[in-house]
Formats: C-alpha cells, sequence, structure tokens
C-alpha cells in the first residue's frame, strides 16, 4: 500500500513535495500541468480530482502537487493522503523505453551538456520537488522546461535558469546560453 512519508517544503510556495514509501517510476518523470493533460495517467487524473489541484509532478519516490493560491493546504492534503493510500499503484501507465539517439547522431555538446544536468542539476531540482526536461539544442542555445515545483516557482524564472548557464559555461562551453521554453 502506498503511504506518505515525509512532506517537503519547496521553494515555490505552492507546491509541496510528497515523499512516498515505494517507487512510483524508475527512470521516467511525468509532469501534469492541468486536468486535461492527466486523462490518460490514473494517477495524476485522481489527484487533479481534489480541488485546488493545478499541477501533478511525479517521479521515483515523490509526487509534488502546486495548488492555487487561493487554496489552503488543509483543503488538499486529507484527501491527497486518502487517495493514495487507496490507490492501486498497478493502474500507473508503464515507462516508455528509453529512447537512445546513437552516437554518431547525438553530439558532443549535448552529451556534456546532459551528463552535467542528470548529475548537478536534476538531483538538486528533485531534492525541492521539481525538474527539468531539455527541449532541444540549437547551436549554443539550451531549450529547457521546468517540471513540478519548478514550473512556475519564481525563483526558477530566474536564479535557478541562471545558475544553471552558469555551471553550463564554465563545464561544458562558455558560448552556452540556456532559456526556459
Amino acid at each position: 500500500m502506498l503511504m506518505i512519508e515525509d512532506v517537503d517544503l519547496t521553494p515555490n510556495p505552492q507546491a509541496l513535495k510528497f515523499i512516498l514509501n515505494e517507487k512510483l517510476l524508475n527512470k521516467e518523470a511525468r509532469n501534469f500541468k492541468n486536468k486535461e493533460e492527466a486523462q490518460n495517467d490514473p494517477l495524476a487524473k485522481g489527484i487533479f480530482e481534489i480541488p485546488g489541484v493545478v499541477s501533478v509532478f511525479y517521479m521515483d519516490k515523490f509526487i509534488t502537487i502546486e495548488k492555487d493560491p487561493s487554496v489552503q493546504w488543509g483543503q488538499i492534503q486529507r484527501p491527497f493522503v486518502d487517495f493514495i493510500k487507496k490507490f492501486d499503484k498497478s493502474l500507473i501507465p508503464p515507462e516508455k523505453e528509453s529512447f537512445q539517439i546513437s552516437t554518431e547522431e547525438q553530439t558532443e555538446l549535448l552529451k556534456r551538456i546532459n551528463e552535467v544536468i542528470d548529475t548537478r542539476v536534476r538531483p538538486a531540482l528533485a531534492g525541492d520537488g521539481g525538474g527539468l526536461e531539455i527541449r532541444g539544442l540549437e547551436g549554443f542555445t539550451l531549450k529547457i522546461r521546468y517540471q513540478g515545483a519548478c514550473g512556475s516557482c519564481p525563483s526558477s524564472i530566474r536564479g535557478t535558469l541562471l545558475a544553471i548557464e552558469n555551471l553550463l559555461k564554465r563545464e561544458v562551453n562558455p558560448a552556452i546560453e540556456v532559456v526556459s521554453d
């Protein structure tokens, strides 16, 4: 049975990270910005049924919920705890097979960017209940999209974006620019 082991605050005042006793996913991260996007995912769809939920992000052993600012956490937490206790984890859609781009197709630059993002950035964002998706690389401009608590957090819009860009400039190439998609 799924149970909530802990709740962490995130830098986003409207988002909480709920740490679970079991893994939900092994490799993927799933981000839903609204109820419509969650229609084919029973876990996210069920969470969106709770009034006041505006986004759902989950991966590994946690779920991050963002709420409407006009709603209090007390109105969401009890129904969420009840939902998780009753939810059948086998209803979570299976993870997709990871698509591997051949070494010839993937540029050395993108490989180095991914290594830094995977080892230094994603773990930090996951610690705050969020994630990051690489949307593309055009020349030296990296397009990213924040997920989970990071998606609408005021600090991710400027501070974190700049920190990621500075890290990549230092560790990969000084010409890199990072833009949020």
